[in-house]
């Protein structure tokens, strides 16, 4: 797909992501099948659609696993792919749970079982400052195994743009927009890269109804250090843009400490004093507006047992849950203290 035709209408988006999903679970390997499993868990229509197909292609992948290692030939799986599959393998086909959904008073909660196996990559660190240069030799976007999973890529608005699937979505349409992708950017806003998110988010918010970019700075749980944004289309919203909401001129304080934008400028200002404060922060950037969210440092403050730490999502109001039970008793209680808690000090 050469030209981003696919972005003119939500219709369009979803059939041509639909599309690549089905194109994918045709590829050889374990990380295409995970990562359209995990896709297709989030989705019931697509989960319909596609179970008998994933069924077979899980017996395929699980018999030849086996007689690999039964025969001592390891194979070229990447470890973490590896790992995840045999988790499934432990649990079995019918053991992986859909993707369910509840609103817990403001809040929008799920249970994402699928999300829980996922390799936990640079989030569990304490990093020392904001930025940090970009590793070529870490995880990146740059990596061969990693352009099985790219959904599309061309120029968008004057700049080279590659999308990704995210393996483990946690939003409708859920993609890694990776910006510049070759320079090898790490995951750091330049005055730039904000004007450009920015200008993305009322672009395609006005082709796309719904359509918003999330955002985690280096010390904000952001598991890549490559410059990415995660696009994903919500019609409904996040919690965070409710009109109740004091920074909306409404009379309820919002738990996480949030500033909101409808002036780029000014964004950018606020972002500019954060970084030069050292400051980890995560933002949603909506069509004509930002929301920051100055946070207290990934590794500084106690994660929940049932999270495996908040980003931007959590901030903006969605929680993201792997247990059953977690999912049925967390109340919206439970939910405010742990956004008062990452409140910087």
């Amino acid at each position: 797909m050469t030209t981003a035709d696919f972005l003119n209408g939500r219709d369009a988006f979803a059939d041509a992501f639909t599309a690549g999903l089905k194109q994918l679970l045709q590829q050889e390997g374990l990380g295409p099948f995970i990562l359209v499993l995990a896709n297709a868990t989030f989705d019931p229509d697509l989960y319909a659609e596609l179970e008998t197909s994933l069924r077979q292609r899980f017996e395929q992948l699980h018999d030849e696993l086996r007689e690999r290692f039964a025969t001592g030939r390891d194979g070229e799986q990447i470890e973490e792919d590896l790992l995840v599959f045999l988790k499934m393998a432990l649990i079995g086909f019918e053991g992986l749970q859909l993707t369910r959904f509840r609103d817990e008073g403001p809040w929008r909660l799920q249970f994402n079982h699928l999300r829980s196996f996922r390799p936990r990559r640079i989030t569990s660190e304490v990093p020392k400052e904001i930025i940090s240069p970009f590793n070529s030799r870490a995880f990146n976007f740059n990596k061969p195994f990693m352009q099985k999973e790219c959904f599309w890529s061309g120029e968008l608005l004057g700049r080279r743009m590659d999308l990704y699937y995210n393996k483990y979505p946690f939003a409708p349409l859920h993609g890694l927009w990776v910006l510049d992708r070759d320079a090898g950017k790490p995951q750091f806003l330049t005055r730039e890269d904000h004007d450009y998110v920015w200008d993305l988010a009322a672009d395609l918010g006005e082709r796309i109804p719904g359509m918003l970019f999330g955002y985690n700075s280096y010390g904000a749980y952001a598991s890549v250090n490559h410059l990415h944004v995660q696009g994903f289309v919500e019609p409904a919203g996040m919690p965070v843009m409710h009109a109740d909401w004091s920074h909306h001129g409404g009379d309820t304080d919002y738990p996480a400490r949030v500033f909101h934008f409808e002036r780029r400028e000014e964004s950018w200002d606020c972002m500019a004093g954060l970084h030069a404060d050292e400051q980890p922060y995560n933002a949603l950037f909506t069509p004509g507006g930002s929301y920051l969210f100055p946070r207290r440092k990934q590794g500084t403050v106690e994660v929940p047992v049932w999270s495996s730490g908040l980003t931007w999502f959590e901030l903006a109001g969605g929680f993201i849950v792997s247990n059953h039970q977690d999912f049925e008793r967390l109340d919206a209680v439970a939910l405010r203290q742990e956004l008062e808690r990452v409140r910087p000090e």
